[in-house]
């Protein structure tokens, strides 16, 4: 969807697959021809998508790879899970939100939003609220979308929410083990540290399963 390979950058190969074929996925990638390949594999889509695989499946397109043909998601289920996958680890990341603006403006005409926001009215409401993000923080397009009016008027706290996350400082996993480990800190180090690690209001409203509006976001 890039219009340059080296405008989107990867740091690894997310592979879903329905759960009865782990098995075959996983012996498939202790293979010599994947060693060195950085690959997650999930079985399913996750808990926070409620599609059932058959339906993710049976709506599936084939695009073509060099000399191989991969199975993606539709457009429309794959802007729904870029959405919710996006505010499930609380927008940490400006690429993502990206992904979803590059999605947006180069769909199909024919994209269908019915079978985008159908079945649950909350994550429907998530949706609108991500693509929401990327047109007040991005200046993506959503007039003559059904979601253009959520997308115009998200709650006050959100957006301050993801600059401010933005703007944080970021350490590694590893990074943060070497620090603390280092015997001259100790408690008030961890209670440093602590803060950088409580979940930022958008992440906690998704893990609660919560609603996107003006209430505070302490309780969640």
């Amino acid at each position: 969807h890039y219009p340059e390979p080296g405008m989107r950058p990867y740091c690894d190969l997310d592979l879903c697959v329905s759960p009865d074929q782990r098995a075959k996925a996983e012996a498939a990638l202790k293979s010599p021809e994947v060693q060195g390949c950085d690959v997650d594999l999930h079985p399913g889509f996750g808990k926070f998508y409620d599609r059932q695989g058959d339906d993710l499946f049976m709506r599936s397109q084939l695009v073509r790879l060099n000399d191989l043909e991969v199975r993606i998601l539709s457009e429309e289920d794959h802007l729904r899970f870029l959405c919710l996958h996006m505010l499930r680890h609380g927008a940490v990341r400006p690429l993502w939100l990206c992904d979803i603006a590059v999605l947006l403006e180069g769909r199909h005409p024919d994209f269908d939003w019915d079978q985008c926001l159908r079945h649950s009215r909350q994550q429907a409401d998530w949706v609108a609220c991500a693509v929401g993000l990327a047109h007040q923080l991005l200046g993506v397009e959503v007039e003559g979308t059904p979601i253009a009016r959520r997308a115009k008027k998200l709650p006050k706290w959100m957006v301050p929410a993801v600059l401010e996350e933005w703007g944080a400082s970021y350490r590694s996993p590893e990074q943060v083990v070497a620090y603390l480990r280092n015997p001259l800190r100790g408690l008030r180090a961890l209670l440093r540290e602590l803060p950088n690690h409580w979940p930022n209001p958008i992440e906690a409203t998704m893990t609660l399963k919560g609603s996107f509006n003006e209430l505070p976001r302490l309780p969640f």
